[in-house]
């Protein structure tokens, strides 16, 4: 078994709004092993790129704030170590991916100084030819011809900007990297390329990620482990193979419901009935009653832990206590 490399427990972070305080996550913990790579699956506003943003310390003060919980990297605590000390973290221990490439990048900076800009700020040993040397292997490495090293981000396509975002991800070889729906904005073909490259980097460097997606198919082809997200709470987690044979969760299950398939003979997708509760006004048992076909008299107004239902695979539910499993206690 590999050790662990990022151990995310019990988190909370709130973002202060007019409307109310949004508790955009609630308690939610996630463990990466080395070299390993974690599925984090959920709806949009579940809480999925909160909690990436929360691992790099990078939730906007105000609104947003952590208010609880612990991020332990390499067994050090990320939320207690100084400001100037996380910005040596970011891009060299630790790097991230964003959504969309078209605000990612600086449209004013050209491709390569913006690689250049992270190899600087974490190599002081290098010459500006080293790094700028280095930048241009990173523009080779992601596919892109280094002769573009001085061509500015709306001179490429779609898909070449998010291989240059990867390139400044990558490009000082981090231990864990955080690919936020890294191919979301593009087409079938280009999202292919791109998983596949970034697989082989993380291979070549024997790179742990956290891959967000609301995919369960790119889940399945690039993933080892595999967390499902609600309102801000982890419901169900465990190895690929145990989560999507087992389908514990009937969050779990509704989202693989969704999923068309091949060999069924079914005419409509099943939807899940209902939406995500308001995070300004979450209910005080189980996240997901108001939604769920199995829902009994003690989750409209009890919490569900963890339990374990066999090694590694945990869920949230009452169904299971018992089952395989007690309950673990808070967010254990």
């Amino acid at each position: 078994m590999s050790e662990i490399l990022l151990e995310v427990k019990d988190l909370h972070i709130h973002y202060a709004t007019d409307e109310g305080v949004v508790k955009a996550l609630n308690g939610a913990s996630i463990a990466i092993r080395e070299g390993k790579t974690l599925g984090l699956v959920g709806e949009t506003g579940a809480g999925k790129s909160t909690l990436a943003r929360g691992v790099l310390r990078l939730v906007p003060d105000p609104p947003g704030k952590i208010v609880g919980g612990e991020i332990l990297f390499e067994g050090r605590d990320l939320l207690k170590i100084s400001e100037e000390d996380m910005k040596k973290v970011r891009g060299r221990d630790i790097s991230m991916i964003f959504q969309d490439p078209m605000t990612s990048l600086n449209p004013v900076l050209t491709v390569g100084d913006q690689i250049l800009e992270v190899i600087e700020t974490h190599h002081h040993e290098m010459s500006r030819g080293e790094a700028k040397e280095k930048a241009e292997e990173m523009l080779e490495m992601v596919g892109i011809a280094k002769g573009r090293y001085g061509d500015y981000p709306h001179q490429f396509s779609g898909g070449m900007k998010q291989r240059v975002v990867i390139a400044i991800a990558l490009a000082c070889k981090p231990r864990l990297l955080i690919a936020d729906e890294p191919t979301t904005a593009l087409d079938v073909t280009i999202q292919a390329q791109i998983l596949d490259m970034i697989n082989q980097l993380k291979r070549k460097n024997n790179t742990s990620m956290l891959l967000i997606t609301h995919d369960l198919g790119v889940v399945a082809q690039n993933c080892d482990d595999v967390a499902i997200v609600y309102a801000g709470e982890i419901v169900e987690v465990g190895s690929i193979k145990d989560v999507y044979r087992e389908k514990l969760h009937p969050y779990t299950s509704g989202l693989f419901g969704s999923v068309p398939s091949l060999s069924s003979t079914e005419r409509r997708l099943r939807a899940i009935d209902g939406m995500m509760p308001d995070p300004t006004k979450l209910p005080g048992g189980c996240k997901f009653y108001e939604r769920c076909p199995r829902a009994a008299e003690r989750c409209r107004s009890e919490l569900p832990a963890l339990v374990e239902y066999g090694p590694g695979h945990k869920v949230r539910c009452f169904e299971y206590y018992g089952k395989g499993g007690t309950g673990l206690g808070g967010d254990e």
